[in-house]
């Protein structure tokens, strides 16, 4: 199994299609608003209280860690993240794992990839840089919290995508797991350590993504 500081994208091996974004994006100009997401992020692997269950996933690390407070009781690795690297902006299509904080929302036990832990995907910080950068019109960030109030949890089917989450890797290939970024913006884990989350795990638990 390749180190995991070799690791590399699966894009740049294997020739695979890209998948198309549906997203149409506006002309940003030189504009560059802040990134609410990494000023968020910078406070966050830390614990809420002593007690917190909580997941920080490392994109240069390539590992998944598990606390309860400040005290480490699973670290996984190597883990595979999204084609594309890991952002604090991610649209539809260009396979970036988004970075920021989440919350576990859903759990899938009949997935494709052997269990699926939906995260909230994208979040209020999330939205309001899309609309920062003319991702959003302002038709679209209000849609999205109309959803927000109306459903509990993001809309999945805007410019930002969705369908983010921690999963195992199904009947993929092991080998390519463990060597390259493969997944379309998820988090994967083998199939054994995604069981092994599961069971730590539970709605509402936090997630960082840095």
């Amino acid at each position: 199994m390749m180190p995991v500081n070799r690791r590399r994208f699966l894009a740049m091996a294997l020739s695979w299609p890209a998948v198309a974004s549906a997203a149409t994006t506006r002309p940003v100009d030189n504009y560059a608003p802040p990134d609410l997401v990494a000023t968020l992020l910078s406070r966050a692997p830390v614990p809420r209280h002593s007690n917190e269950l909580w997941v920080l996933v490392d994109d240069k690390e390539a590992t998944l860690s598990i606390f309860r407070g400040n005290a480490l009781i699973e670290r996984i690795a190597p883990i595979s993240l999204g084609r594309g690297g890991a952002k604090t902006q991610r649209v539809r299509g260009d396979n970036v794992t988004p970075l920021g904080e989440f919350r576990i929302n859903r759990f899938n036990y009949e997935s494709q990839w052997h269990i699926f832990i939906s995260i909230d995907y994208p979040t209020p910080p999330h939205a309001r840089m899309a609309l920062e950068a003319g991702i959003y019109s302002q038709a679209d960030y209000e849609a999205y919290f109309d959803h927000y109030r109306r459903y509990g949890s993001p809309p999945q089917n805007t410019a930002l995508g969705g369908a983010i989450g921690l999963h195992g890797i199904g009947g993929g290939d092991p080998e390519i797991h463990g060597s390259y970024h493969w997944t379309q913006g998820c988090v994967a884990v083998t199939n054994e350590e995604i069981e092994r989350v599961a069971a730590l795990v539970d709605v509402g638990t936090r997630v960082v993504i840095r």
